[in-house]
């Protein structure tokens, strides 16, 4: 990763600040891009605005940061409740994040992609796991591993890959409030390998993607073999 750039959208969640902070470590330029740059300051990075419901700050984001080497997305809209409740504008803003943003992210950053430079787009285990009530969630993460392998054949030789992460204790969870733990708990007591996942297994796995020459159109599963069970 020494002298690399690369681009991190969705840059509020632990996973996100974790592989910046490592990608950082390991002698890379990092741009972490998120709606709202006051909250994701980190030391030695650099902080940018994006909305990927908004075509116009993706092209000003791709503007501003030139050319790259490496460009992840891990933005996430989610949307649950039975099919029957869904509102289409939830819905919409779902695809935004995970499937149609990704999309013009490839549309206004391929151009200046670097020799040798790569693409990392989240996935998640709903889409092996549907359950009632995550049926946007297992349609948007599928997609994305489809979507992986379309812009791997069409902007190649940029390689373009997606990571599917299981449960990970990355903050997201916290709204459980203490019902947390039990649920950890639960989850590592099902999981092949009896625990959930952190920051920093999602973050290595990321960097071996992004930088392995010869891995593209792959979707890595990351998530301690909770999609088996």
């Amino acid at each position: 990763m020494r002298d690399k750039k690369m681009v991190i959208v969705g840059g509020g969640s632990g996973i996100a600040r974790r592989l910046a902070a490592d990608a950082a470590e390991a002698g890379a330029t990092v741009v972490l891009a998120g709606r709202e740059p006051r909250t994701l300051d980190l030391p030695g990075v650099t902080t940018a605005r994006v909305d990927l419901g908004d075509e116009d700050s993706i092209r000003a984001l791709a503007a501003q940061v030139g050319s790259w080497d490496h460009l992840v997305s891990l933005a996430a809209n989610h949307t649950g409740g039975p099919v029957t409740g869904l509102a289409r504008e939830a819905i919409t803003r779902a695809f935004d994040a995970k499937v149609i943003g990704p999309l013009l992210l490839a549309k206004h950053f391929a151009p200046a992609a670097r020799d040798g430079g790569s693409i990392l787009l989240f996935s998640g285990f709903a889409a092996w796991r549907p359950a009632p009530g995550l049926s946007v969630m297992a349609t948007t993460n599928g997609a994305v591993g489809h979507l992986a392998e379309a812009l791997a054949v069409e902007l190649a030789p940029v390689r373009v890959n997606a990571l599917s992460p299981g449960i990970v204790d990355s903050g997201s969870w916290d709204r459980l409030g203490a019902d947390r733990d039990t649920f950890f708990a639960d989850t590592a007591a099902r999981n092949p390998a009896r625990r959930v996942g952190r920051p920093a297994d999602i973050a290595s796995a990321a960097l071996l993607t992004l930088t392995n020459p010869f891995m593209t159109g792959s979707t890595v599963h990351v998530d301690g073999g909770g999609r088996l069970v």
